[in-house]
Order: C-alpha cells, then structure tokens, then sequence
C-alpha cells in the first residue's frame, strides 16, 4: 500500500461562519431599532436571530440557491400541469419565514404599533442568510394593498394570507389554509412602462373578466394566485388571476420557460402566456396603476430592506475573516489599510440598516401622522435607489477583503453579489425611481418641502447638510430637472442616511458619513478619511462575530 503523503499543514485559514446570533450581536441594527422605539428582546427577534444564524440555516441557504427550481409544463400522459418543483431547501425557508410572519405580520387583526418597524428587522436578516425566497415573502405581504380595492376579494383571501401555515401544495386555494401572492406586470415591449401593457381583458360577468396575452416576467409562479394589470374596456386594470378556476380546473396561466437568471436562483421567475384565463379585477377599471401604488410602495421598502441585510452579511464575512487571518505578522484586523476599508465598509452598513430601518417605522407611524406619510412617500424611493444601488459595489469589496477565498463558490460572497443588482433593477430601476421622486417633489412640492425641512432638523450643524439640501432644491427648480434626476435621488438618499444615523449612531461616525458623503463626494471604498471613527465602527462592526 502507498504510504499517504502529507504534503503541508494547512493552517491560516477563517473557521467557519456559523451558529451566531445575526440581531443579538449586530449592535447598528440594535440601536436603529432602539431610536425607533422598539427592544429587541421584547419582540421575539433575539430567538429569530439564532434561528437565522445556526450553521445548519445557513447551509440550507447554500443548498436552495445550488439547486434551482425546474419547470414541468406537461405530465407524463401528455396533460398540461406547468408546475414548478423545488429543492426542499427552498421549502424550508418559507416555511421558516411565514412561521415568523415575515409575509403577513403587519396585517395581524391586533395590529402592533410597530409592525413595519420589527418586520424589517426580520427581513433584513432573514435577506443576508438566503433572498431568493423573500420574493414571494414580499409580493405576498404587499398584496394586501393592492386587494384592499376590492373590499370583498380582500376579505376571501385575508384570512389565507395571515396564516403562519406554509402549504406548498398544487390545489386550489380555497382548499388551503395559507396561501401566497405573486405578481406579473412587465411584458416584452414595455417592461417598467406598464401602461405599454398589451394583454386584453375581456368582460364576463361581475367582477370576472378572461385574460388574453402574456408576461415576461411572473415572479414566484407557485403562487396561488397573481396581481396582474391588463388593458380592459374601460383602460389599464388591476385583475388577481388564480392558478385554479372557481370550478377547479387548472387556470389557463401556461410557463412557457424559466428565467435563467445572474441571480436569485433559489426563486422561479417565469414567462407566461394567457388565454382566456379566469381572473376577478380588483378596485376599478382604468385604474389599475392608482390600484397597485400602495403594493409597489411596500416592495420598494422590502428592496431596501433586502440590499441592506445582503450588505450587512458581506460585512460581516468580511469582518469574521479578518479576525482570524494573519497577513506579514499581523492579523488582516490589525493592518492599518484594511481597517480601513473595513471601516468605511461599516459605516455604509450603519447607514443603509438606520435607513431602512427609519423607513419602515415611516410606514407605522403614516397613518395617524402626514408628516411621517410624507416621509414615507419621499424617502422610501430614494433609500430603494441609494441602498440598492451600492449594494453590488460595496459587497464586491467585502469579497475583496477574502481574497481568492471570497471570489470560489464555497464562500457565501458569490451569491451575496450575485443577488445584489436585482433590488437596484425590480420595482423600478435608476432612472424609473429617480423619475419618481421627481414627480413626487414637482406634484407636492408643498410636502416635499416638509420632508425636507424635518430631514434637515434631524443634521442640523452636520457638515454639508445645508449646502446638500440647497442642491436638492436648485436641481428642482433648473429647467433641465429631468436631466438631473439621478442627482436628486442621490443627494435625498444621503441626506436621509445622514438623518437617520443622526437618530441612532453614535455622534463621531454620523460626522464622518456627513464630512465624507454630503460635504464632499465619497471616494472608494477606503479612501475617505473617516477621523476618530474608525475604531468604534470597527468595535460595532466586530460586534457581529
């Protein structure tokens, strides 16, 4: 027998990530929730992060997005089924999510005072282990807002939709005691411009209508039913389609292919054709666009909330690496230049989580307070175009920080960029998000004043503050705003994020966000001069580990 040769000790290499409390040792989102008037402890988070941070979460993350789902459009006798089967993994994941409500929380019928506020947090970190899955997590709970236009379709599938049940059965919705919501409104020729919509409905009778056309993108399309728009008699009309008729049969929603997407993977994405498929309409008819805003204003929130917890887990990979790997004598923590980078990494993070986290209180507080609903309105696009925009720029640094051991698929750092770009792209990307907050500001300039005027209370003193809110308003006013729209949402974003740490982190590191994001324009990842900051954005960031 050949004696086994043992060519070197390995040695010098990062343990395993794993079997950590992702909210009890983040120390920015603790205080973010904290400012915003919520204790973690008191609001069960401290045991949903241990379940989200145990090494066999986390590997089951790994395993869905390493076996994406399959499309059966026919069974073996030739029938029609389109289906889609998934990895078990996945399975566990929404199971997991929908126990903890994160699809439906805030529609409880004893409604918590801070629901948006203690579902982000959950999202956020549920977001960094696996995304993929939070898609239908997120189209299912923005589709109470759609459905509320139709009084009595909201009151058949509420009760469906709270449920913490997960039933991933094939059956018909009323046979299940949980359901979930996808949607479909892009097409080949308009993609963000849905009024280019081309699919027909046709009245039958009621509220029931027959669908003609297609969607080149259905997102989620084991949904039980999806919100679509289509072009009725009276103009572009919101309608839910369900995947069985009302008398059982398969509805006429046919998959014609599965996306092959950068990615996402863990989550179908489908082309659809229609015809003559069953759906109800839901609110009025020509009112489709006005039906659905209030559902594309939550999963613009889910998007920032998503990229934030993805940026957040880059850091700390980042962050747990550079703990235990020793470079020229030193660990990579100690070296001056990697502090840096690690710093600046923390202080986007900080930003991003008290944002998002600002946001969503925003949407707790809209309905007793304007001032908040403005908020919500204004911010809520800009913190979606900042924070989803940067994500994929900044978790390229975090895997820089491992190296080659970041850039091979055994690392997490892969599919954390991977799944970067898409939040920055769905629900409005740049320049759909930029234009939006410019119609916003132009159509209420009154309210858009007021947000800004609170905002600015909230940096008072802070370098840049003024001289970036004075830019906000001179790109309004120019007679090329359009043109400037990026810019806009640009400077709002980092107003907001300079707000919203001003709130929550401690004094030193909301002056170097301000000195180094308003008063002059960041530099890479690293080079920005982050003065007394830096340690104690280290100490918060190291916290995690």
């Amino acid at each position: 027998m050949s004696p086994v040769h043992d060519t070197h000790e390995v040695f010098n290499q990062t343990p395993p990530f794993g079997d950590v409390n992702l909210i009890a040792l983040n120390r920015p989102l603790l205080d973010a929730l904290k400012a915003n008037g919520v204790a973690a402890e008191a609001e069960g988070l401290m045991a949903f992060g241990d379940a989200w941070g145990s090494a066999e979460r986390l590997d089951i993350g790994r395993l869905a997005n390493e076996n994406p789902p399959t499309l059966r459009t026919h069974d073996a006798r030739g029938y029609r089924i389109d289906a889609v089967e998934f990895h078990p993994a996945y399975h566990v994941l929404m199971r997991a999510s929908m126990v903890d409500g994160l699809h439906a929380s805030t529609w409880n019928e004893l409604r918590n005072e801070n629901a948006h506020l203690v579902r982000a947090a959950r999202l956020y970190t549920a977001a960094g282990v696996e995304s993929g899955h939070v898609c239908p997590i997120t189209m299912t709970h923005a589709s109470v807002a759609a459905l509320a236009a139709s009084p009595a379709r909201l009151a058949e599938w509420l009760p469906r939709i709270r449920s913490r049940d997960y039933d991933s059965r094939f059956i018909p919705f009323w046979e299940k005691t949980a359901v979930t919501i996808g949607m479909g409104m892009t097409e080949k020729q308009g993609g963000s411009d849905v009024r280019a919509n081309t699919t027909r409905a046709a009245h039958k009778a009621g509220d029931e209508y027959a669908l003609t056309g297609h969607k080149w993108f259905m997102s989620a399309p084991m949904c039980d039913a999806f919100l679509m728009l289509a072009q009725a008699p009276g103009g572009l009309t919101c309608f839910l389609v369900p995947r069985f008729r009302p008398d059982g049969s398969l509805n006429a929603l046919r998959l014609q292919r599965l996306k092959d997407k950068l990615g996402n993977r863990s989550n179908a994405s489908a082309e659809v054709e229609f015809e003559d498929a069953f759906a109800w309409r839901i609110g009025e008819e020509g009112r489709g666009v006005r039906t659905i805003i209030e559902m594309v204003q939550l999963t613009r929130l889910d998007c920032a909330v998503a990229s934030a917890g993805l940026v957040r887990m880059g850091l700390v990979l980042a962050m747990h690496h550079a703990r235990h790997r020793s470079v020229f004598q030193k660990k990579l923590i100690d070296q001056p230049a990697m502090r840096m980078v690690l710093a600046d990494l923390a202080l986007e993070s900080e930003a991003m989580t008290a944002l998002a986290l600002r946001t969503a209180h925003s949407f707790d507080l809209a309905p007793s307070d304007p001032h908040e609903a403005a908020h919500a309105r204004l911010v809520t696009p800009a913190a979606k175009f900042g924070i989803c925009k940067a994500a994929p720029r900044l978790l390229y640094e975090a895997m820089e920080c491992l190296g080659g051991n970041g850039y091979v698929e055994e690392s997490a750092l892969p599919r954390l960029y991977r799944e970067a770009p898409v939040n920055a792209i769905w629900e409005g990307s740049g320049n759909v998000i930029a234009l939006d907050i410019l119609r916003a500001e132009n159509r209420e300039p009154e309210v858009a004043a007021s947000v800004l005027e609170r905002l600015m209370a909230d940096v008072a003193g802070l370098p840049g503050a003024s001289e970036t809110a004075r830019d906000i308003v001179l790109a309004l006013q120019s007679a090329d705003a359009e043109a400037k729209a990026r810019f806009v949402a640009e400077r709002l974003f980092s107003l907001a994020a300079t707000a919203a740490l001003a709130r929550s982190a401690p004094a030193e590191i909301t002056q170097a966000y301000a000195l180094t994001r308003l008063a002059s324009p960041p530099r890479m990842i690293g080079a920005n001069d982050l003065g007394q900051a830096v340690d104690p954005l280290l100490e918060r960031a190291l916290a995690a580990i």
